[in-house]
């Protein structure tokens, strides 16, 4: 490389960082994605390679993803496919200068948009524990790739990307209940402030349940806290399943759960709630010792924009009270 791309290059990495900086304190985006977009576009500037992208390793569903694929839409792709998922299984570097004639090469991309992979340099990025957690993809270097060299020029953005990922898996587990694996309040406060308050500023209809389930104290007296733990689980799971696009269940604590429905108006917030309730009055839980039924009590409530969502949700908690108080597996709005 002449002295002159190496200057050129160095003054890319230097605009890129200084722009993350910049994007970073202004507080423009909230979210990991904007790190993820720049990290890989440093990475790619950094070898020199055409494309880049960042994939996230999901382990709960066995997946690899990644929004930050240059001239791509969100990929999503089984964990034990791909030279990402061959590059994980087998702890190392995976690179290929000859990609159609590699077993491995998943061309279905390729297929769709027109472009030709020459070649592909896939790196496994680890967490402070030494735990894989994803892997950045660097795609088309001009006389292909290079291992010992390429490595040791993409550490900076492999140690930066994992770092970025730990710290965005730290804060979807504080806003995540481990039981259930639903959002918790915490998930609901930030996805209120980030979805719903803007809908309800446009004057857009946002709905919402509050549910409760009847006599949950009885279950975990007489069966134990592993059954009753099960039967969360098992209410988180029927509520989720009910989720249509854009609504999202949350574990508001204990035996409570609230379900948001954007762009959904009382009535029709009101008639789901009373299929979700005979679905679960019909449909008992087996525990795997026991089989249990149980009912669930619903409040619902249309959001009104000139409230707190404090105040919104002690409206609806007061109709989940009346139908408690009235004999409960009932839907009061």
């Amino acid at each position: 490389m002449t002295n002159n791309n190496s200057e050129k290059q160095l003054q890319e990495i230097y605009d890129i960082c200084s722009r993350l900086y910049t994007d970073m304190c202004g507080n423009k985006r909230t979210d990991h994605a904007v790190l993820f977009s720049y990290l890989t576009e440093l990475g790619k500037s950094l070898v020199g390679a055409d494309r880049a992208s960042f994939w996230k390793w999901d382990t709960y569903s066995h997946k690899l993803w990644t929004t930050s694929a240059t001239g791509t839409d969100r990929i999503v792709i089984p964990d034990n496919t791909g030279l990402v998922g061959k590059a994980l299984a087998k702890q190392c570097v995976v690179i290929t200068n000859d990609p159609y004639n590699d077993p491995d090469f998943n061309s279905d991309v390729d297929k769709k948009t027109g472009y030709v992979t020459k070649s592909i340099l896939v790196m496994p990025i680890a967490d402070v524990n030494g735990d894989f957690i994803g892997a950045l993809q660097v795609i088309n270097k001009e006389g292909g790739f290079d291992k010992e060299r390429d490595i040791r020029c993409l550490s900076l953005a492999a140690i930066v990307c994992g770092i970025t990922l730990e710290s965005e898996t730290f804060l979807e587990n504080s806003h995540h209940d481990k039981l259930t694996r639903l959002k918790n309040r915490m998930g609901f406060h930030s996805d209120y402030a980030k979805i719903y308050s803007k809908l309800l500023e446009q004057g857009k209809p946002v709905s919402m349940f509050i549910c409760d389930i009847d006599k949950f104290k009885r279950i975990n007296d007489t069966y134990g806290h592993n059954v009753g733990d099960a039967v969360l689980a098992f209410n988180a799971g029927i509520l989720s399943e009910a989720c249509s696009d854009g609504e999202c269940v949350y574990r508001w604590g204990g035996e409570e759960f609230i379900m948001m429905m954007p762009g959904t108006t009382l009535e029709k917030c009101a008639e789901k709630a009373e299929i979700i309730r005979k679905t679960i009055m019909s449909t008992p839980c087996d525990t795997g010792s026991k089989t249990i039924s149980y009912t669930v009590s619903f409040g619902c409530r249309q959001l009104d924009p000139a409230l707190s969502i404090v105040d919104n949700i002690s409206k609806a908690d007061e109709h989940l009270y009346t139908a408690k108080s009235n004999g409960r597996n009932m839907v009061i709005w």
